[in-house]
Order: structure tokens, then C-alpha cells, then sequence
């Protein structure tokens, strides 16, 4: 298959990096110093069982991306729209959109863009992977999983195949017909454990140790499992267990990639994680407090 990555930092630098070293052809949008990386050395990839090379296509013109099967959407949420008007012509040019945005508004987003709903698919992943330096990605856990799936909720040949192309590049994917639940399911564990290491800026292992801290963690993850419910999601009976022993099975020192943003001082998706849980709690009539909080109190000065 053909694929374009629009977003070449960690998780779009290191799917493409691993699709084409399983024999696809990926071009990768990039810029700047990371650009010029891929181009002069090519993509480096660091896992646990070592360091590999990937020589692969890479550009800052949307002109040179030709015609795919599919485009990864890979960017951090806080830059969808700086990256639109790509997105826009390269949508033109694919046959689907694969979203690996945080949240559960980005398709939402991308059809206010003008991106048509077709050509739109759901998409989540689990990873924790980190771009270290320009060109070089790093894999730091052995989870990397895929879920890809129609919007509608049909099993169609093309999520089949994107499924399949992730396998072939080593990733447990698989098709869903129940793509909104799995998004859910991924932002009911992301904003309650931003929300809860990013008020108290600490890892997860002190937090969840302490009697408060996992009250935090435990009233931060209902909160979220109150509002997917009120908006006819269907969750499991014991969602909030599942999700509370998910968190438990993280490594203590385990930071969400929003304290980490929290930490560096730059941008970060507040308003996409417990901004989002306090909209739709409004909307809904959900009491939210935890998630109220942290988007009052963490949001940035204007």
C-alpha cells in the first residue's frame, strides 16, 4: 500500500517508519530540522531490542505527495489547524483519513475543516513513543496497538487492509464496528489520568499510592465514564474498574504526555482532554467537578 504520514514527529515518524520497513511505500510530511534528518540519514527507530535504520521519502511540499491508500493524521491535537490546509489537499488525494489525535473530537474537527465524512475513518492507538531528536524516534514499552474503523460502523475492505498493513509491520491491529466506543474507551483512560498527575504534577506510582490520590483517580475516571453514558455510549457495566486497573498496571514513574507538556511549558491538549469532559458535561446536565477544576485551574494565562 501507499502511504502518506502528515505529522513526522513520534507516533506518525514511528508507524511509517515500521510500514515501510515492512515493504509499503510511505512518504512522510515533515519540516525543519527533522526533515532535513530523515533526508540526510534517514528515520532512526529505537526499541527495546535495538536500533534500526529506515530510508524513506520525506518533504515539506504537499505537492510531492502523490496520490495513497491511506494518510496518517499524526499530529498533536493543539495542531490540527496549523496543519488544515495539508490535510485538506491531501485528503483530495487518499482514499482515507487515519486520525491518531487525542480526544474524541477530531472527526468532528476535520468535517469543519471541509474534509468529507467518507473520507474519514476512527482510529486509536496505544503507544508511548517518543521523538528524541530530529530523525530518530524512540519506542519505550513493548504495547503498540491499532484499532481502525468506519465511522458508520461497517467492516469495509479498506479498514481490513489498513488493519492488515499495521500487522505486517509488527502492530496488534485489528478492524472495529464499534469505533466511537473504543475512542471513548482510550479518553476515558487519557483525560482521567492527565487530569489527575497533571493537578498534582506528579507520576502516576505516588499518586495512586496515596488513599487521596487514588480518589482522585478513581472520581476523575467516572466523571468521564458518566459523560460517555449520558451520550448513549455503551460502556461496560465495570468500565471504571477496567480503566482504574489499567492505570495500576502503568509503571510508577509513568508521566501522561500532558504533564510532560505541563512540565515543558509549551502547548498542550487541556482543552481537548478535561476541557472537553466539561463541555459535554454541560451539554449533558453531568456533574464534572474534577474535570472542571483542572481545565479552570491548569488552563494558560491570556
Amino acid at each position: 500500500m501507499k502511504v502518506i504520514v502528515l505529522g513526522a514527529g513520534a507516533v506518525g515518524a514511528y508507524y511509517g517508519g515500521q510500514l515501510a520497513r515492512a515493504g509499503h511505500e510511505v512518504w512522510l510530511y515533515a519540516r525543519g530540522e527533522n526533515l532535513a534528518a530523515i533526508r540526510e540519514r534517514g528515520l532512526e527507530i529505537r526499541t527495546s531490542e535495538g536500533s534500526s535504520m529506515v530510508q524513506i521519502g520525506a518533504t515539506d511540499r504537499v505537492d510531492d505527495l502523490s496520490a495513497a491508500d491511506f494518510a496518517i493524521l499524526g499530529v498533536k491535537s493543539y495542531s490540527l489547524d496549523s496543519i488544515g490546509p495539508v490535510v485538506q489537499e491531501v485528503a483530495a488525494k487518499v482514499t482515507a483519513i487515519v486520525p491518531f489525535l487525542n480526544g474524541v473530537e477530531t472527526t468532528d474537527r476535520l468535517l469543519a475543516m471541509g474534509i468529507p465524512r467518507i473520507e474519514i475513518l476512527g482510529g486509536v492507538t496505544r503507544i508511548s513513543v517518543a521523538r528524541v531528536q530530529p530523525g530518530v524516534v524512540e519506542r519505550r514499552g513493548q504495547f503498540q496497538s491499532v484499532v481502525i474503523g468506519e465511522l458508520d460502523g461497517r467492516i469495509t475492505d479498506r479498514v481490513s487492509r489498513i488493519a492488515a498493513a499495521f500487522r505486517e509491520a509488527g502492530v496488534d491491529a485489528r478492524a472495529s464496528n464499534q469505533i466511537e466506543k473504543e475512542l471513548w474507551q482510550k479518553f476515558v483512560f487519557i483525560a482521567a489520568l492527565a487530569a489527575s498527575c497533571g493537578l498534582s504534577r506528579t507520576p502516576v506510582g505516588p499518586l495512586r499510592e496515596k488513599p487521596l490520590g487514588r480518589r482522585l483517580l478513581q472520581r476523575a475516571v467516572q466523571e468521564v465514564v458518566d459523560v460517555a453514558r449520558a451520550r448513549g455510549i455503551p460502556l461496560a457495566a465495570d468500565e471504571s474498574a477496567q480503566i482504574i486497573g489499567a492505570i495500576d498496571a502503568l509503571p510508577p514513574g509513568t508521566k501522561p504526555s500532558f504533564l510532560l507538556d505541563l512540565e515543558a511549558g509549551g502547548p498542550n491538549e487541556l482543552d481537548i482532554l478535561s476541557g472537553a469532559v466539561s463541555r459535554y458535561a454541560d451539554e449533558a446536565g453531568v456533574p464534572t467537578p474534577i474535570h472542571d477544576t483542572v481545565a479552570a485551574v491548569l488552563a494558560p494565562p491570556r
